[in-house]
Formats: structure tokens, sequence, C-alpha cells
């Protein structure tokens, strides 16, 4: 199935290069794709708050307004999903990214092969969570979320989770991520996996993104007081949640 077979989803691409800009433009239209593109920060945001996007895409170094600025400004109020372009060695902007609600970031150079499935990757994701929420007649009541024995409530209906009442605030993805885990306790699951079934792309050792997603899972946990369980890293094979043994 293409993504232009139910209706052609919306991308609103923030691109100041002219040709680069082009480029994303024609090849996301011939892949079934309705596109925006704007070519400054502050056109960008201001196109992004006055209609609605199935995916904005853009780049971190912008004219006016830089990508990190406009992704703090439109997660105040808005949902929608955040890809961010940077160049591959610019790790510390990709962290900054994840930390205040990016969705995925594509390292430049990229393909359009890749850069199509990560779109798409992210549009499965989200129609998956309207299928859940639709499925909800109700908000869940707090009898309705699942409380592990370790005192953390996983509260589906909103995509997070609490611990004494405190939420952690974790992005859709990260939700996913941390519920996976926490329903293959002590089980260490491969990074290949984890981007198959929760990212729902192949794994390339040059993608960060799985790891920022657990940083951010870490930080979050660590930040409501939740230290009975910990996700750790597994080097060479993956991630693992596991019980902390506390000295006596």
């Amino acid at each position: 199935m293409t993504p232009a077979t139910l209706h052609r989803p919306h991308i609103l691409a923030i691109e100041d290069d002219p040709v680069l800009g082009a480029f994303v433009h024609e090849q996301l239209d011939r892949c079934g794709f309705q596109v925006t593109w704007c070519q400054n920060g502050a056109e960008g945001l201001a196109c992004a708050q006055r209609e609605p996007f199935d995916v904005v895409l853009m780049d971190i170094l912008l004219p006016g307004m830089n990508g990190l600025d406009i992704l703090t400004h439109l997660r105040r109020r808005h949902s929608m999903p955040i890809i961010l372009m940077s160049a591959l060695g610019a790790e510390a902007d990709r962290i900054t990214g994840f930390q205040n609600g990016a969705d995925d970031y594509l390292p430049k150079p990229f393909s359009v092969d890749e850069l199509r499935v990560r779109i798409e990757a992210i549009l499965r994701r989200v129609e998956l969570e309207r299928r859940f929420h639709a499925l909800t007649v109700s908000p869940p009541e707090p009898d309705d979320d699942t409380e592990d024995a370790h005192g953390l409530t996983f509260d589906e209906g909103r995509c997070d989770v609490l611990f004494a009442g405190a939420p952690a605030q974790l992005t859709g993805t990260e939700f996913r991520l941390l519920d996976t885990l926490w329903r293959n306790p002590e089980d260490v699951l491969s990074k290949a996996f984890l981007y198959q079934h929760v990212l729902q792309r192949g794994y390339s050792q040059h993608d960060r993104s799985l790891d920022m997603h657990i940083s951010q899972i870490r930080r979050k946990l660590k930040a409501i007081g939740y230290q009975a369980r910990q996700v750790r890293t597994v080097w060479g094979k993956g991630y693992v949640l596991t019980a902390v043994v506390l000295d006596a």
C-alpha cells in the first residue's frame, strides 16, 4: 500500500537550502505525499501553527529561527510528528532535539528512500495510536491502568507512565519502547529487534535514534524518582530492563 492509497499525507518541509528543499519537495511529491515547503524558520513556524500537518520535516540550522526553537514552540501546543534533519556529526543538536520532543532525526546526507521510509514509519505509528484511541470509549480510570510490582503505572490511554502519581511525560515512541522492555523483563532485546518492532525500520549502525530514546527514558524515570528497575545497556547486544539490587 502506498501513502496515497487512502489520502495524501501532508508534509511540511522547512529547509532553507534551495537545491535540497526543491529536491525534497519534488521527490516526496512523487512518492505520493502532499508537500508544503518553507524556506525560513519564522515562516515554517507560522505555517505549522496555522494548519495541521501529518509530519513536519525540518533542518536544525535555519535563518531567522532555528529548528530547535521551532520545535520548542510547537511542542507547547502541538503533537504532530517532527523529524529533524542535521549533519551526521551534530550529536549535541540531536540530543537537544530529542529532549525537546523530536520524534526522529535524519542525518545528512540522506537518500530519498531513507526519507520516505522514515516518514512512512512515523505515519504507521500514528495510525496505530489513532486506532487504539478509537477503541477507547472513555479515558481510562485509574483502576484500568497497569501497575508493575515495583510501583510504576503504565497509562496506555495517555501513552505515559507514572510513579507516585507523577507522570514521566514520555513521548509516544518512548512509551512504546519502555512498554516493550517492560513486557520482557530481564531479557536482552537487540537493537535490530527494537528498531523493527518499535521504530518500525531497519537498524543501521550509524543511526543513534534508539540510543537517544533510551537516554531520554532513563532521564525521565530518574526525574520522577523511579529506581526499582533500570534500562541497562548490554554492549554488543542491546538493552534490558532489569531490577536494581539495592545494598543492604
